[in-house]
């Protein structure tokens, strides 16, 4: 039997797409990588994922596993491959309350675990702009970050237990609710991150916090970046970690967010070089219960270290959010980023991670060699300033200096300490930067890892490793 006969024996109805019912496993997000598989698989369960990698594994043909197509580095690209969907496996199995936790197929969707969370008054802290696509499957696969990682951590410090089948379709039950579990490697956060390299994760168990009573939510404008992590500091120490998000977006990226959306309202009166989205998050009776004058103290703690700041000139202008519509207002500007940067031609997207105190320094030096090297260049640039990680992005005006460009950002990257890939993972796009950059020793234990679970080299092959 040939492999598509075998899938479609595993597989039900509509468990397996072949011709024009691929168009939408057949490129990524970003419109920069596009492909034509063999076919796609869509398994309802565990089992079906473990035929499809079984058959795939007798066949040599390799297997992409793909979720929600947010992805930002071709990690998705599967020519002639069978692309492999979890998207049928989409059931959040169960919310524990008590011992706050999800247990979920990898295809459920990042908002609807928002929401089963919240009707149990709890909340998965992992957000950002796809949540309305994005699915767990790719959050694990990428160890993906967003806007609440300063307070939460990344996707891998929010996970308790896996389940993932491997490329012969044998299924590693890891599916631990444990906190403490020290029996030998930890499997676990070997898969997670690994760009479905390694395995293919189905389920996963996650820790679920409490839903905060109140948020606060700011648009701040300092005078430096330094002087916006005072800000950072001051709040954090005053409110005992309370920080969700703390966003970073200077006057150029606010500028083009207003032509790409006319008529929204301009976050201050006049424009700053440096602008900051903050917002609290609290549970605490003492921090959301509104006094006699109807305020709530959260607000009020932003509002103190605020006016302080004001009144030492390290802070220049502020507008706190006064109802749901404001808050929403403030996030949307955030969230675009990914929209602005590939609206313009010839975008190359750096994701890089360096300490807090060293942004502007890295900002600074990105921009000197980027003139020296492409002088009409223009960049979007928006950061997770609360965790060191930068979104640089650059429009190239000369395309041919793509490379350049990359290895000259890398290296003021790696002289400050910092890393090429922050959060959006290697995939085809960082694959140059993984050769050039990684620590060869490091490389060799990565390729002895991936021979030993997948040594005919079927899951994702071409991604992540260098050749």
């Amino acid at each position: 039997m040939s492999l598509i006969d075998l899938l479609r024996e595993a597989l039900d109805g509509p468990g397996l797409l072949t011709g024009d019912d691929m168009a939408a496993w057949s490129q990524d997000w970003t419109g920069q990588f596009a492909w034509t598989p063999l076919c796609v698989a869509r398994p309802r369960d565990t089992a079906q994922v473990s035929a499809v990698l079984k058959a795939a594994h007798g066949a040599r043909v390799p297997v992409v596993p793909v979720s929600g197509h947010t992805g930002l580095a071709g990690g998705s690209y599967g020519e002639g491959a069978v692309m492999l969907s979890l998207d049928r496996m989409n059931a959040v199995e169960d919310i524990r309350s008590d011992a706050r936790l999800a247990v979920v197929q990898a295809g459920v969707i990042l908002s609807d675990l928002h929401a089963a969370a919240g009707a149990a008054d709890l909340n998965f802290p992992m957000t950002f702009g796809a949540r309305g696509s994005a699915r767990i499957g790719g959050l694990l696969a990428t160890n993906a970050g967003g806007s609440n990682v300063l307070r939460y951590g990344n996707t891998r410090d929010l996970v308790l237990g896996l389940e993932a089948v491997l490329a012969d379709g044998r299924v590693v039950d890891l599916m631990s609710d444990l906190h403490k579990n020290n029996t030998g490697y930890d499997l676990r956060h070997l898969l997670i991150g690994s760009e479905g390299t390694l395995g293919v994760i189905t389920r996963a168990v996650l820790k679920l916090v409490p839903q905060p009573r109140a948020y606060v939510t700011a648009m701040v404008a300092t005078q430096t970046l330094l002087g916006a992590l005072e800000v950072l500091n001051r709040l954090q120490d005053l409110t005992g970690g309370a920080v969700e998000a703390f966003e970073y977006m200077p006057a150029d990226y606010l500028k083009a967010y207003a032509d790409m959306h006319p008529g929204t309202r301009a976050p201050f009166a006049q424009d700053h070089a440096v602008n900051i989205l903050v917002e609290l998050g609290a549970t605490a009776p003492r921090d959301v219960t509104p006094g006699p004058d109807g305020s709530v103290p959260l607000m009020g703690y932003l509002e103190d270290v605020l006016a302080t700041m004001m009144e030492d000139g390290a802070v220049v202008d502020a507008v706190v959010a006064q109802n749901d519509t404001q808050r929403s207002e403030m996030w949307a500007r955030r969230e675009a980023a990914a929209e602005l940067a590939y609206a313009r031609p010839n975008v190359l997207v750096n994701d890089i991670a360096v300490a807090l105190d060293k942004i502007g320094i890295f900002l600074e030096q990105a921009d000197t060699v980027l003139t020296g090297i492409d002088p009409g260049a223009r960049t979007s640039v928006v950061a997770h300033l609360g965790d060191g990680n930068v979104h640089y992005s650059v429009q190239l005006a000369n395309p041919e200096a793509k490379n350049a460009v990359m290895e000259a950002v890398e290296d003021v990257v790696l002289s400050l300490g910092g890393s090429f890939s922050a959060e959006h993972g290697i995939g085809l796009a960082k694959r140059p930067s993984m050769a050039r950059r990684k620590d060869p020793v490091a490389l060799d234990m990565m390729r002895a890892i991936k021979a030993a679970l997948d040594p005919h080299d079927i899951l994702n092959p071409g991604k992540l490793l260098p050749e």
